[in-house]
């Protein structure tokens, strides 16, 4: 590898890895001293079997995993997210793009796939209780910073039970290929196709979790007839869907995923001194506001938000 000098640092994301750009190889150095499993050689098996599906994703072009990092060929920097932010350009349109995009993801049957170490690589099941554990980050992260300490110790309690009881309400079985991550800043336009990029935490799990992701997206502010729209030409697109089951899948992984990034987006400001993410958790709230109201299910939530943080549930 070149010294890092002489590559472009480029933007990263939420995780602990970094970016360079080697314009002369055309390709993008990939760095993760911590985690390194999953950011490195995860995603690039991961990358492999979308590769293989004939999805876009990038290809490894070289792997220095004792050194930290891997090589992966460069899809410039326009994200769907620029695309979609500009206001001239119809959205919908957009949105049926990746929506066909994401149906081809779900088609996926392969859960095995060699990685560059040439040792197997399984994908693992989306289980509740990884689910239980990230939407706890919400009472880990965030109520404490907003509630006294005896109150968060009365709300923790009852938020974990009634969490535990949604998913037992979920639907459909965990079967699906789930990106896990999948939304517009995750997804490049690079020679007239849409690219999927950032799939490291790939699991098989229950089929509404990315369009949940794609849909209600708190990095995205979309109006909820357009929001309706895309759900709405997805179930067209797959008519074997129980539509009403379906949605009731749909809105408790909304709602659980919700909450779980405004936990992630706390636990960034305060361990990492990433604050950017902070200005995002007010939308947060209002995508859990919008979802909690459709379904009688998810009343014992609503209540128990309402009762604690009274600013945001309406």
């Amino acid at each position: 590898m070149k010294s890092l000098a002489k590559l472009k640092k480029i933007k990263g994301d939420a995780s602990l890895r970094e970016f360079y750009r080697n314009r002369e190889n055309k390709s993008i150095i990939v760095i993760s001293k911590k985690e390194k499993l999953k950011n490195l050689l995860i995603y690039d098996a991961i990358n492999k079997i979308l590769i293989k599906n004939k999805i876009s994703a990038p290809n490894l072009i070289s792997e220095n995993y004792i050194n930290n990092y891997i090589e992966i060929n460069d899809f410039g920097d326009q994200t769907l997210f620029q695309i979609l932010k500009n206001k001239k350009n119809n959205k919908y349109v957009i949105f049926k793009k990746i929506i066909k995009i994401l149906n081809k993801i779900q088609l996926i049957k392969d859960k095995k796939v060699k990685n560059f170490k040439n040792k197997l690589y399984k994908v693992q099941e989306y289980k509740n209780k990884i689910l239980f554990d990230e939407t706890k980050l919400f009472c880990d992260w965030y109520a404490p910073k907003i509630l006294s300490k005896s109150k968060n110790i009365q709300f923790k309690k009852k938020f974990r039970l009634e969490i535990k009881k949604l998913l037992s309400k979920l639907n459909y079985e965990n079967v699906t290929f789930v990106h896990r991550d999948f939304h517009v800043s995750n997804l490049m336009y690079h020679n007239k196709k849409i690219a999927v990029i950032d799939s490291q935490d790939a699991l098989i799990g229950n089929r509404a979790y990315d369009l949940a992701s794609l849909i209600d997206d708190v990095r995205l502010k979309t109006p909820n007839e357009l929001k309706e729209k895309v759900f709405k030409f997805y179930v067209k697109t797959n008519k074997k869907i129980d539509l009403e089951r379906f949605k009731k899948d749909f809105e408790i992984l909304s709602v659980l995923r919700n909450l779980k990034i405004i936990g992630i987006f706390m636990r960034l400001a305060e361990r990492d001194n990433k604050k950017k993410y902070l200005k995002l958790i007010p939308y947060a709230w209002e995508l859990i506001n919008h979802r909690i109201k459709e379904q009688n299910q998810l009343n014992n939530l609503m209540l128990l938000l309402k009762n604690n943080f009274p600013k945001f549930i309406r």
